[in-house]
This record gives structure tokens, C-alpha cells and sequence, in this order.
């Protein structure tokens, strides 16, 4: 396995951990949040998958491409249900993975990504970790929101 199959592999299954944990959330739960400064459930899940899309948008900004996205495709849809708000991603995802499939190790570790705009630069092997890491911080968030108010949660440590 290569660095980018390594990658991809990693975006895979913290993305399947946390579509089981979102499947798993009572309907009648999506509004809940634990104090009037939180996300509810369902914006932390639009969160992630608004946040995927934005990064990608960077980091295909920063390597040249010039296939950009000029508008954010989320600002103007409203969560529905998880099944519709994955449909949706789905091909964002996508691009996104094939994305990263078309990096070479030189890529990892040489082009910057100037986020001076949140307080950092990091390297791009070093922001594919990142955004994956950012997405399982948001996945223990939800189990804590189950936790709190007594659902059942999924293992997703399987």
C-alpha cells in the first residue's frame, strides 16, 4: 500500500464509523444540543460534510487545479434526512477521494497550505490528516450527545 491508498483507506473508514454512529440517531433527536451554543446533531453533521466539500476547495486551490467550485453547494440545501444529506455528498466525496488518489508522494510532503487565515501552514499530507481527524472529533462529539441524554450508541469500534 502506498501513502495515498494509506490516505484514502483512513478517509474510508472514518467516514463508515461515522455514517453508522449518524444512522443511528433517533430521527426526533437531530434538533438536540446540549446547551444553546452547540451544534444540534444535524448541523454537525452538515458541518462535517460541508466542512469536506470547503477543504477540498483549499487544497485543490493550493496543488493548481483549476476545476474549482465557485459556489458552496450546501449553502442553499436544507438538511432533510442522513440517507438524503450522504446522496448529496456523494459525488463531492468522490471527487474528493479521486483527488487524492491523483497526488504523488511529492505532493505529501512539498506543497503547502497556507491557512494563515486560521492561525497555521501545514503541509498537504499533513492537512489530508486533518481533515480526516476533524471529522472523528465531530463523531466522538455525537457519541457524547447520545451519552448525555440516554440513547443506545452504535460500537463503532468494530
Amino acid at each position: 500500500m502506498n501513502k495515498n491508498d494509506l490516505l484514502v483507506l483512513n478517509f474510508k473508514e472514518v467516514r463508515r464509523r461515522s455514517i453508522k454512529l449518524w444512522t443511528a440517531i433517533p430521527v426526533e433527536m437531530m434538533d438536540w444540543r446540549p446547551d444553546s451554543e452547540a451544534m444540534s446533531c444535524k448541523e454537525m453533521i452538515r458541518h462535517v460534510l460541508e466542512g469536506e466539500y470547503l477543504y477540498h476547495q483549499i487544497l485543490e486551490k493550493h496543488v493548481g487545479e483549476t476545476t474549482i467550485e465557485s459556489h458552496n453547494p450546501y449553502e442553499s440545501k436544507t438538511f432533510t434526512a442522513i440517507n438524503e444529506e450522504l446522496e448529496f455528498a456523494k459525488p463531492y466525496r468522490n471527487k474528493f477521494l479521486k483527488f487524492i488518489e491523483s497526488l504523488n508522494s511529492n505532493d505529501l510532503t512539498n506543497i503547502k497550505i497556507d491557512r494563515s487565515d486560521a492561525g497555521y501552514t501545514r503541509y498537504l499530507g499533513d492537512m489530508l490528516l486533518r481533515i480526516a481527524y476533524h471529522e472523528s472529533v465531530h463523531t466522538g462529539q455525537l457519541l457524547d450527545y447520545l451519552r448525555t441524554v440516554g440513547v443506545q450508541r452504535p460500537n463503532i469500534w468494530d
